[in-house]
């Protein structure tokens, strides 16, 4: 598939790749650890679970254009994070590259080498700005973005097309039935919709989800304040979750509740799926790589549509969920590695038609507006590009930081009667704790 070129975006980007990669052909011989590079020998790619359908057909261009095996290594989410750190840690890897999660990258940026050669102003011209800065860490560029995501909106179609339901909408709230772009509409059509809808006493329909097991999607609440310094900032160390901005977003995440099913404090994202694809959701906000894997069986099926993430006071954002190629130094083929990470780069576009669809170009998203079945890129590329979309903090406690603090507080949060700033405050000091 050719990329359209958006105001020579696509081919600068193309040309910048290939000085970056010219210079690395340039130190061939030099790769660390004493280890021959060698011709048309094996690179070694560490991924995680769906990992491997990205990089597949890219992996099977490198080959064919270099003579250069690559072997995908796929791993469960939990293995990959254990043996990169057992490795690195050692010293010795047996993977040439491994793929990273954005969470990862502090934690393991000591143990991979730079890639500041690959990001030349053209290529960080078609990369989204909160990938640019994520991807550098302690002064250098640690991992190349490979595929990223971001939580936008889903609704049912049925219902927000149903002539009946626009007039009741309009009567009793006095504006358009739309998908909402604002926290004001979101929590108004989220009323709208939960109801009893078979007259038998109970709530069945409910208009949205609130995720008390997981803390991403309240991270995205933050962003939509305009807040820039999420949870902590890394630079000075000061933990600010218990902020203004941090607890109007916390107020507003928590003031769903009366329009989303019971039980949020187990809630997570398979769960939240499952009641959207039942019919139980009119909306969801939820991961963009899921629109084009909606089950055959699925109730909503065919009645789905997607916008960009909704607006707070800041605007629209997101949390980008990427991945990135990073290149041990214990490896002895350093050239070898980065020169295919400089094609995965080059060829991005290769992703679109893997199993989640998943690229990280700014060109990439943009060649497939219009494209029928492909409407959540547009959705995610809004969202990915609006200045309220920041990364998460880089630090190499985040994700102690996630599963000893921050879900546990949500899960608080999302109780009756809870206190939204005592549970930050207590936060902050937790937080403290750990990143001391």
């Amino acid at each position: 598939m050719k990329l359209r070129s958006t105001s020579g975006r696509l081919r600068t980007a193309m040309a910048g790749i290939a000085v970056a990669t010219s210079v690395i052909l340039a130190v061939a011989g030099c790769g660390a650890g004493g280890s021959s590079e060698g011709a048309a020998g094996k690179l070694t790619v560490l991924v995680e679970g769906g990992g491997k359908a990205e990089l597949q057909p890219i992996a099977d261009l490198y080959q064919k254009e270099t003579g250069t095996t690559v072997e995908l290594v796929e791993l469960p989410y939990d293995g990959l994070y254990d043996r990169i750190q057992t490795e690195l840690g050692s010293g010795k890897t047996s993977f040439d590259v491994a793929a990273l999660d954005a969470i990862w990258l502090s934690a393991f940026s000591a143990g991979v080498s730079p890639l500041d050669e690959l990001f030349t102003d053209d290529v960080k011209r078609d990369l989204f700005p909160g990938l640019v800065t994520e991807a550098q860490v302690g002064g250098s560029y640690v991992g190349m973005p490979v595929w990223t995501n971001s939580e936008i909106l889903y609704y049912r179609t049925d219902l927000f097309g149903d002539p009946k339901e626009k007039a009741a909408f309009q009567a009793k709230y006095g504006y358009a039935l739309v998908p909402p772009t604002t926290w004001k509409q979101y929590k108004d059509v989220a009323e709208f919709f939960t109801r009893d809808t078979n007259g038998d006493g109970q709530t069945d329909l409910y208009g949205t989800d609130v995720k008390g097991a997981v803390e991403t999607e309240w991270l995205a609440t933050v962003s939509q304040t305009g807040e820039k310094t999420m949870v902590l900032d890394p630079k000075s160390g000061d933990v600010t979750i218990d902020d203004a901005d941090h607890l109007a977003a916390l107020n507003f995440y928590t003031s769903l509740l009366p329009s989303a099913p019971p039980g949020a404090a187990q809630l997570d994202w398979a769960g939240a799926q499952n009641l959207f694809y039942q019919g139980k959701l009119a909306m969801m906000r939820f991961w963009g790589h899921a629109y084009t894997q909606t089950p055959a069986n699925a109730a909503v099926k065919g009645k789905i549509g997607v916008a960009p993430m909704i607006a707070g006071p800041g605007g629209i954002a997101g949390v980008p969920g990427a991945w990135y190629l990073s290149v041990p130094k214990a490896t002895g083929k350093q050239a070898e590695a980065k020169k295919f990470i400089a094609f995965a780069y080059a060829h991005n576009n290769l992703s679109i038609k893997t199993s989640l669809g998943l690229v990280a170009r700014i060109s990439a998203f943009e060649s497939q507006a219009g494209v029928a079945g492909h409407e959540n890129y547009p959705a995610i590329l809004t969202t990915l590009k609006s200045p309220a979309t920041i990364a998460r903090p880089a630090t190499p406690k985040w994700q102690e930081i996630v599963t000893s603090v921050l879900t546990p507080m949500l899960q608080k949060a999302v109780a009756k009667g809870a206190d939204n700033a005592a549970l930050l405050k207590q936060a902050k000091g937790q937080i403290q704790a750990i990143v001391k």
